[in-house]
């Protein structure tokens, strides 16, 4: 009995097993639903059968019931439309009797209990065993006669495990029926033979598409419930050792087990502490609980965050800080090439200080290595390159580059298919094995630092071209103003020989030659840093007008002031704002012609006031002065002119909180408007 009672416990365990596989890996399949149906009916059957050979009896309400479920849920294989061509009349009458025989069993089995019926007689369950195996084997020779070609290979192999228990049921109960009772050994043997006959089934549904499980545990998650399980034990352990010192060890009993508990708390600590344990506990973990050998997502998060933090202010640092955190590298080196002196250099090691850099890593581009990495685009293991160099088609490696010293990994860093640099990687701590994995992970890890390397070597040079242009618009706009006052000078030389002795002359000339003197002062104080922004005080700007254009009344065609120049008062530097109205006055006079005709004109309304230069000289199209007139270097004037004239006015204007408008025509003349805001405060007219 105890033989029957394990052979039966074991094949409920095997059926139940194998319904949970089947949900997990194949849920989305009808045919394994069926299947993890019929092995949880066939798990039922046994635990019932269990019941009865633990109470001495090889027959009972319980496991006629099982008997039909076990039934409905095999003949539900058969007739799944998967595998089966039957009438539906067939699938719907077979499943019907085997629930109706279950439900009459359970009924049966409740009117027993309640103590209505007697127990019923082992007769019962060899004649309903009779019938059920007679109908199942009627169901699967129906299935193999009409089962698709499609599907025919996998509904016989299913037929013929299924109803090779179908046939054994037949044998054992014809056998009870006409011996009028239950041969034991047949009995005994009807577990082995349902156990077994699952395992083909299982064989021919391994190539349905499995379907991952939905919980997903981390191996951060598995890590620490391992150690804190390998703790437990530990402490047990240490509990029952303790415990048998103090039974067995007499009067030092209790002494020698508090001894006991200090020496193992020593050993797990120490244990605890050191790195060694735990790496090995990794190790272990993911070669046995997961199919890869990284977390990837984990990985992958880890790789970016550090490569972009700015803790490090040098990238090659973070780049090798952020490739040697994945394999566990305690430190590396970049090697990046430079065109100009046509080598590889040491460009940045970590965690070691700048000054650490090796002396000896500087490679020729044309040498083996570089070449090697470039042709093969290969991750070298120093150490497997000199247990089997073969591998590796006779690369020959740099005298610091060995397998006894304190590196071990070589990973390119490719931007496209050109190598840019490569990174070396100390020996991470054992346990440790180079695979197919590190080298995949590493060799794309590189090409991304590749990426960022080379678009930081593109931002230092995009940086130092806007200096140069930064140095160079400097010099233009010094330039441009010392033309501006080299031009009175000149023009106070060539008027000298007709007029020096003209006092009207004289007295021009040394106000022309005061104001040049005032403005190159200012442009050294401006160059020294010491006026940048000018002297802004409260000025009139009527005033400032009608200096502006007495500066250029020797210019022609000369200035006409439209109308009356009203006093208003605004917030500037008056040389600068004289300047830049000269400016825009120059402009009108060389874009007219000597007949033609500049007007300048002052209007104040409630906005502000508004300096108007008109002229009906060439004028401009709306393209040019939409996209060109105010865009610096870019001038009309051919060499003459230095483009920057019309982009110093708006911005000093900008600058003083008013703006620009240009209104022109071509052949018909230009109107350039100044606006800006009056100060209320000395204008009672506002």
């Amino acid at each position: 009995m105890k033989v029957a009672v394990l052979i039966y416990a074991v094949t409920a365990l095997m059926q139940l097993v194998c319904a949970v596989v089947l949900l997990v890996r194949h849920r989305e399949s009808e045919l394994a639903r069926r299947v993890a149906f019929a092995c949880a009916a066939t798990g039922v059957w046994s635990i019932a059968i269990l019941m009865d050979l633990r109470l001495g009896e090889f027959s009972g309400w319980p496991a006629i019931a099982a008997d039909g479920l076990r039934y409905a849920g095999w003949c539900a294989v058969l007739l799944s439309s998967a595998i089966s061509g039957v009438h539906p009349w067939l699938s719907r009458g077979t499943i019907g009797v085997c629930g109706l025989i279950t439900l009459v069993a359970l009924a049966l089995w409740i009117a027993q209990s309640a103590g209505f019926i007697p127990p019923a007689p082992a007769g019962l369950q060899s004649m309903s065993g009779l019938g059920l195996a007679f109908l199942g084997l009627l169901t699967t020779e129906q299935v193999i006669r009409g089962a698709p070609v499609e599907s025919a290979r996998i509904a016989r192999v299913l037929a013929l495990c299924i109803g090779s228990q179908f046939a054994f049921d037949l044998f054992l109960f014809a056998q009870a029926e006409l011996l009028g009772a239950i041969d034991v050994t047949a009995w005994l043997l009807r577990g082995p033979v349902v156990a077994l006959l699952i395992i083909p089934v299982l064989f021919n549904l391994r190539k349905l598409p499995q379907v991952q499980p939905r919980i997903f545990i981390s191996r951060h998650v598995v890590f620490y419930t391992s150690a804190f399980v390998t703790v437990g034990l530990y402490l047990s352990i240490m509990a029952l050792g303790g415990y048998y010192v103090r039974q067995h060890g007499g009067s030092w009993g209790n002494a020698l087990e508090i001894l006991f508990f200090c020496g193992a708390a020593a050993v797990l600590i120490s244990l605890l502490l050191s790195d060694m344990p735990l790496r090995h506990l990794r190790v272990f973990i993911a070669k046995h609980f997961y199919r890869n050998k990284y977390d990837y997502r984990v990985a992958w998060l880890q790789f970016v965050q550090t490569l972009s933090q700015a803790e490090e202010k040098d990238t090659g640092r973070n780049a090798i800080h952020a490739v040697a955190q994945i394999i566990g590298s305690p430190g590396g080196l970049l090697v990046l090439r430079d065109d100009a002196a046509g080598s590889f250099i040491a460009h940045a090691i970590w965690p070691e200080e700048a000054a650490a850099l090796p002396a000896r890593a500087r490679l020729p581009i044309d040498s083996d290595l570089p070449r090697f990495l470039h042709d093969r685009q290969w991750v070298i293991d120093l150490r497997e390159h000199a247990r089997h160099p073969d591998r590796y088609r006779g690369l020959v490696l740099p005298d610091w580059l060995t397998a006894d010293g304190p590196w071990r990994i070589i990973s390119p860093l490719l931007l496209g298919n050109r190598l840019i640099g490569f990174l070396v990687l100390r020996a991470p701590p054992d346990p440790f094995t180079m695979t197919f994995e590190d080298r995949d992970l590493l060799k794309t890890v590189g090409r991304h630092v590749a990426v960022q390397l080379a678009q930081r070597q593109a931002d230092e040079k995009l940086a130092e071209g806007r200096q140069f242009a930064a140095y160079s618009r400097f010099t233009a706009f010094v330039m441009h103003d010392l033309k501006n006052s080299v031009a009175q000078l000149q023009l106070l030389v060539a008027n000298a020989g007709r007029h020096r002795n003209d006092p009207a002359f004289v007295d021009d000339a040394i106000s022309t030659i005061s104001n040049a003197v005032e403005r190159m002062k200012r442009l050294i104080e401006q160059l020294q840093d010491r006026d940048a922004h000018g002297q802004e005080r409260d000025v009139d700007l009527a005033s400032i007008a009608r200096a502006a254009v007495q500066r250029g009344k020797t210019r022609r065609p000369e200035v006409v002031v439209r109308g009356d120049l009203p006093s208003c008062v605004v917030r500037a530097d008056p040389e600068r704002l004289t300047v830049t109205l000269e400016h825009v006055l120059r402009n009108a006079q060389d874009a007219t012609p000597t007949t033609g005709s500049v007007e300048l004109e002052m209007i104040k309304d409630e906005k502000g006031v508004q300096l108007v230069v008109s002229d009906n000289g060439s004028g401009m199209d709306d393209e040019f002065v939409r996209q060109r007139l105010f865009r610096p270097f870019d001038s009309t004037k051919g060499s003459k002119g230095m483009g920057i004239g019309a982009y110093q006015v708006r911005e000093y204007v900008r600058s003083l909180g008013g703006d620009v408008d240009v209104q022109s025509v071509p052949g018909r003349g230009t109107r350039f408007c100044i606006r800006l805001d009056a100060c209320l405060k000395t204008n009672p007219a506002y």
